[in-house]
């Protein structure tokens, strides 16, 4: 896929939902204008929006209201929905990636039981699509998320599916997909932390315990206390957080201002500025706001460097314990019980995962 043409292809069709329905005798040309005309009438010339809006103008006269949020929060679902019924836009932008676009359709009580069960699927699944340290450090990050969705019973992302949904109801209206994939950045966080800060990283992230209020999450929309936080997160772990936030912040930036561009008005396919909503977690806006007008080279961003020598050394050494503990076992077992134990789905699918990559 073209990253530089994301917001394009990254697209994912609404639902539809509270569309409203038209006479069965017009023609599509009729209908498509009598549509266009009724969104016209819905959008507001001067919306009042909530406080954790920000406006930013395109030099076509395109408009982005980007919408701050937390992604644990019915305050931010709020926010959205509120958004997008005032501006009734063209283009909905949201903070995720095509590997993480199955959360826009699933139920609340279903990612509740996903963010809890880390299982040993999920550990092969993480290690295939990112390799084997960049996967251990996605589970170790699913752990924390899975930890904030126990203290608060409430699944992460209400805020996107909320966007999803309402993008359905306002005709002519594309979903984009704005986020790098996942894949790239957390191979890029591996790659840019040493030996040292990946250990204290992993420790810090294994035991994560404090308790979270919702009062917690809802402050995070409070643009000093999460400046404040990132200053502590950069002091600790700058190179973490430039490829976590800092580079996403240029990539959403990109895939935002690709969105943020005239579209054709169906009565006589005119170009009119467009209106888009760009939902995005709070910690990221200053950062577009800081990248809005300035030249961004998206190819900088997207490339991954091959592991180091001492990377590779550790992964050997990982691999080797493990398949040093799984051999134990088998033997353990004995011999038909052994064998029987590693026709098992999911050993041969570890035993893959732990197979050698060609030199």
């Amino acid at each position: 896929m073209d990253q530089e043409n994301n917001s394009e292809d990254d697209s994912v069709g609404p639902s539809g939902d509270g569309m409203p329905c038209l006479p069965p005798d017009l023609s599509d040309g009729e209908a498509m204008e009598l549509l266009w005309q009724l969104r016209a009438q819905r959008r507001q010339s001067s919306p009042e929006l909530p406080e954790t809006v920000s406006c930013l103008t395109a030099p076509d006269g395109s408009i982005l209201y980007l919408v701050g949020t937390a992604h644990f929060s019915d305050s931010s679902k709020k926010d959205v929905a509120t958004t997008i019924r005032a501006v009734q836009p063209d283009v909905v932008v949201v903070e995720l990636c095509q590997y993480r676009v199955s959360m826009l359709k699933m139920d609340e009580n279903t990612l509740l039981k996903e963010a809890k069960d880390i299982n040993l699927d999920k550990v092969q699944q993480a290690i295939k699509q990112n390799g084997l340290m960049s996967g251990l450090m996605q589970i170790l990050l699913l752990k924390v998320s899975a930890h904030i969705t126990e203290q608060l019973g409430m699944a992460p992302g209400g805020e996107f599916r909320e966007a999803f949904k309402e993008a359905g109801r306002v005709p002519f209206c594309k979903f984009h997909l704005g986020d790098r994939p996942i894949p790239v950045t957390f191979k890029r966080a591996i790659a840019a932390l040493s030996l040292w800060q990946k250990a204290r990283l992993a420790w810090g992230l294994c035991f994560l315990s404090d308790p979270i209020s919702k009062e917690d999450v809802e402050k995070c929309k409070q643009k000093d206390l999460l400046e404040q936080t990132m200053s502590e997160m950069i002091g600790e772990f700058p190179a973490l957080h430039k490829t976590i936030v800092a580079e996403r912040d240029i990539y959403l930036t990109h895939t935002l201002r690709q969105a943020t561009r005239c579209v054709e008005s169906p009565p006589n396919a005119q170009k009119v500025p467009a209106v888009v909503v760009g939902v995005v977690g709070m910690g990221h806006v200053p950062g577009i706001e800081r990248n809005w007008d300035k030249q961004l080279n998206i190819n900088e961003i997207m490339s991954v460097a091959p592991p180091s020598r001492i990377g590779w050394v550790l992964c050997a050494v990982i691999k080797g314990v493990m398949m040093g503990m799984l051999g134990y076992a088998c033997y353990r077992a004995g011999g038909s019980l052994g064998r029987a134990l590693l026709s098992l789905p999911p050993v041969r699918s570890l035993l893959e995962t732990l197979r050698p990559l060609p030199a």
